[in-house]
Parts: structure tokens; sequence; C-alpha cells
């Protein structure tokens, strides 16, 4: 449509800021962070609303089903910000923290995975303890899962999707 600005395809949540922007740094690590959970047969969806209000950064699932949530981390300020990570274990089967090669490790908690990534992959340094997601949870997450990713796919082939969404929403 003439005079209008195409729509943003991600996040596809309604209410996320028009300013929210990830830094280049987090760019990176997250495209490598989907390159490795693609190596290891995992579709991925960025960008996603949890039930409790947070989003998480990346998450991955299996064939089988077992969900995994990774947290950027692309400085030192950045992760000393962020005290809200725990909050997102129990919406997955296995949390990581995903940083940068020149990020210092030795800061992280020891009790979660460890990623190093950068633009063109990544590497699984340190494997996360496995904390099991009830049945109807690790059920809500799938649903939310494709229903977000099938979104995007609808809004990347036809732009005025989103709005006629947007448009058609209850107030």
């Amino acid at each position: 449509m003439r005079g209008h600005a195409p729509m943003p395809l991600l996040p596809s949540e309604p209410d996320t800021p028009a300013d929210w922007r990830p830094s280049p740094a987090a760019l990176d690590i997250g495209r490598g962070v989907a390159r490795l959970l693609h190596s290891l047969e995992m579709a991925t969806v960025s960008e996603v609303s949890l039930a409790n209000g947070r989003r998480a950064d990346v998450v991955g699932i299996t064939g089988a089903g077992e969900i995994w949530i990774v947290e950027i981390k692309s400085s030192i300020e950045d992760y000393r910000a962020d005290h809200k990570w725990p909050e997102y274990r129990p919406f997955c089967d296995r949390f990581f923290f995903a940083v940068g090669p020149s990020f210092p490790r030795a800061i992280l908690p020891a009790d979660t995975g460890l990623m190093v990534a950068d633009r063109y992959g990544g590497e699984v340094m340190r494997g996360a303890p496995e904390h099991r997601l009830s049945g109807a949870r690790r059920k809500a997450l799938t649903l939310k899962l494709v229903h977000t990713a099938a979104m995007r796919l609808e809004g990347a082939m036809d732009p005025d999707t989103r709005r006629r969404h947007a448009l058609a929403r209850p107030l």
C-alpha cells in the first residue's frame, strides 16, 4: 500500500516498544546460536514472549519436543544489568547463556549451559543441567512456538497480514 512503511516482522508481540533494538553484537551472537542449534537439528524461534511476561532471546526445540532457552549476553554490562534470567528456567528443559568469543566466561553461573557464538556459528562449551518441563507447560510452550513462528512466516510472505490481524483484535 502506498504511503505506509512496512511493518517489522520481529518480534510478533503487539506490546513490544517501537524503539526496541538488539545490539549488533547480540544479533551476531543470535545468528550463531541459531546456526548451532540448527546443526543439532533443532528448530529455533527468537524473541519469544513467555507466560511470566519475560521474553526469551532464542528458544530451540528438538524433534522429540525438548525445549532449550538461550539468553544472549553481548557484554559484561548486559550480564550485570540482567537479574531476571532465573525466571526463564521454569519454561525450558535446559537453559544456556550465549556469549561472544571475548566475553569473560568465568563470571557466568556454573549451573547453566554455555555457548560461545559469533555470526558464523557457535559451540556448546558447557552442557546445561536438565530440569524437565511438565506435560502441560511443554504443550503450552510448543503451541506458543508454533503460533509465533507461523505468524512471522505469514507476515514475511504477506506484510499486510500483521496489519489485518492487529485491526481484527478486540479492544
